[in-house]
C-alpha cells in the first residue's frame, strides 16, 4: 500500500512499459517483410504530422486499421514496421496532414494528438508505446529525404529504421534525444520550476539537453545550476521515459541540492522556487489552496515528484 493513500493509486507512466516485440532481424528481410504485412493479424496505426487517426467504438476508440482500410484513409507517404505485439504484426503509416484533418468530420473516427490520447485516456495504454515509437520514426523520415552530408535524396532501408544516400553512401539512423529531469532535494524541500510552456499554475522538475561529451550526471549539475543558480552534488538515477514530442528520452533524477540561493535565468524559466513536501503533495492530489499543480500523471516529472514525496530518497 502507498504510504499516501490520499494521493491515490500510482498511475502509469505513459508510453513506457512497451508490449512490443521490435524483431528487428526481420527489417532487412524483404520475404518476411512482406509476409508480416499479408498476415490477416497484422495491423497498422495511421498517423498525419502530430495527429492520429482511431475508430470510435462503444468501449473508445481503437487506432488500428487493417492496411487496405489505412490507405484508404489518405495518401500515404511512408510506413515502418514496429514490431510484433502478441505475435501480430504492427505498422505505422504516414498520411498527409490535409488527409487526417479531413476525418474529422467522417462520421465513425476520431482524431487526436498523441499528447491528448495519453491524457484523457482515449486508447488502451498498451497501444501507447507503439504510437510513441510509430509517430517517432515517421517524423524522423519524414525530416531525413535528403541527406545532411551530400544533400542527395535518400532511400528508406530496413523498413523504415535506415535511410541511406546512394550518393555518397551515407548512412542514417533514427535519432533519440537525451533529456535529463531532476529534482534537486534540500532535506524536506524539492526545487520546482514554472516555465511559460506549462499549463496554468503548473510547477515541475528542472530538465534539459544532455550536450556533447557530457554524462548525465554532469547534465543534471550543469542544468540546475544555469536554470536556477542551485548546485547540486549527488545524482541518482530514477527511471526513464520515450517522450515522443519529436523523439526524446527523459532520464529521470533525484539530486542533493548542495547550495540554496536561486538565481534564476529568465530565458529558461518564469519562476523556480522551493517547496516543503506537504505542498508539494497537496499539489499531486489538486489541493492546493492557490491552485498549484504538477504535471499530469503520464509525465515522468510526476514519478519523479510523487516518488520522493512518499518514500524520501536517501543520499550518502
Amino acid at each position: 500500500m502507498s504510504p499516501r493513500p490520499d494521493l491515490g493509486l500510482w498511475p502509469h507512466l505513459g508510453y513506457a512499459a512497451s508490449r512490443i516485440e521490435r524483431a528487428a532481424e526481420k527489417r532487412t528481410d524483404a520475404d518476411a517483410l512482406r509476409a508480416l504485412e499479408a498476415d490477416l493479424a497484422a495491423r497498422w496505426y495511421v498517423v498525419g504530422g502530430e495527429l492520429v487517426a482511431m475508430r470510435k467504438s462503444i468501449t473508445g476508440c481503437d487506432p488500428l486499421f487493417e492496411r487496405r482500410e489505412a490507405e484508404s484513409l489518405g495518401v500515404a507517404t511512408h510506413s515502418v514496421f514496429l514490431g510484433l505485439m502478441d505475435g501480430a504484426p504492427r505498422f505505422a503509416l504516414a498520411i498527409e496532414p490535409a488527409a487526417i484533418e479531413a476525418l474529422k468530420t467522417r462520421d465513425g473516427f476520431e482524431v487526436s494528438d498523441l499528447r491528448t490520447i495519453a491524457v484523457r485516456g482515449m486508447v488502451e495504454e498498451a497501444h501507447l508505446p507503439p504510437l510513441a515509437e510509430g509517430k517517432s520514426l515517421l517524423i524522423w523520415n519524414s525530416r531525413r529525404r535528403f541527406c545532411s552530408n551530400c544533400g542527395g535524396e535518400t532511400r528508406v532501408v530496413e523498413a523504415g529504421w535506415r535511410r541511406d544516400c546512394p550518393n555518397c553512401k551515407m548512412q542514417h539512423f533514427p535519432r533519440t534525444d537525451p533529456v535529463v529531469i531532476m529534482l534537486a532535494i534540500d532535506g524536506d524541500r524539492c526545487l520546482l520550476g514554472r516555465s511559460g510552456r506549462f499549463a496554468t499554475n503548473s510547477w515541475s522538475c528542472l530538465a534539459g539537453f544532455v550536450e556533447p561529451g557530457e554524462t548525465i550526471e554532469e547534465a543534471v549539475r550543469r542544468e540546475v545550476r544555469e536554470e536556477a543558480g542551485v548546485i547540486v552534488g549527488e545524482v541518482k538515477y530514477f527511471c526513464s521515459q520515450p517522450w515522443p514530442f519529436p523523439s526524446s528520452l527523459m532520464i529521470g533524477c533525484h539530486a542533493k541540492a548542495l547550495s540554496r540561493e536561486l538565481v534564476v535565468d529568465h530565458n529558461e524559466l518564469e519562476s523556480a522556487r522551493w517547496f516543503d513536501r506537504e505542498e508539494v503533495a497537496s499539489m499531486l492530489a489538486r489541493q492546493h489552496p492557490e491552485g498549484l499543480i504538477t504535471p499530469v500523471p503520464i509525465a515522468i516529472a510526476y514519478h519523479i515528484i510523487r516518488s520522493w514525496v512518499e518514500n524520501g530518497v536517501e543520499f550518502t
